[in-house]
């Protein structure tokens, strides 16, 4: 089989990462949501994870000076709400009135919860060594909740250029257990 080589300008394709999700935050009274594609597990127990947020978005301001957020994790239903949200800047626009989000409240953060998301974790930041170089934050969930009524979420996942993929069928393939 012959290879043909690929782009390095088009890697993060590749190696896609979970799913898209909407980052609320609060500041100055006022909430924000963003769209964010990039975030990797790093611990379980309890869960840490990274996310990169470029310096360029206004959830990177608000999140280095609040320390906190939630991470809302929305199911395909939501995709298109999903992908406005990310096309505009909360800088200018009240996304939650504009997009018509439905929001309730966090039990330990400001940032709010976004009801129509299958999943919402809040977080605080307890590292940013890596934010002035690589917009990386890691984040540690303090609390998660989930809407038990839908029973198989089937999320979105970037693959850049207007692109995503949707979970499909779950498949089971036995390992050991550790």
């Amino acid at each position: 089989m012959t290879k043909k080589q690929f782009p390095q300008s088009k890697v993060y394709q590749l190696l896609e990462p979970g799913p898209v999700t909407l980052v609320t935050t609060f500041y100055k009274k006022k909430a924000n949501v963003m769209t964010m594609s990039w975030h990797m597990m790093i611990d379980f127990e309890p869960p840490i994870f990274a996310c990169v947020i470029s310096d360029q978005n206004h959830t990177f301001n608000i999140l280095a000076k609040t320390k906190e957020c939630v991470v809302n994790i929305p199911t395909v239903e939501f995709a298109q709400k999903v992908v406005q949200v990310g096309n505009i800047s909360g800088d200018t626009v009240d996304k939650f009135e504009k997009f018509h989000l439905l929001q309730e409240p966090a039990s330990i953060v400001k940032a709010p919860l976004l009801t129509e998301c299958y999943a919402n974790l809040e977080c605080r930041v307890i590292d940013m060594k890596m934010k002035a170089q690589y917009n990386i934050f890691i984040l540690e969930v303090l609390k998660a909740w989930i809407r038990p009524t839908k029973k198989r979420p089937r999320m979105i996942h970037h693959c850049g250029n207007g692109v995503f993929i949707v979970d499909g069928n779950k498949i089971k393939i036995p390992s050991k257990k550790k």
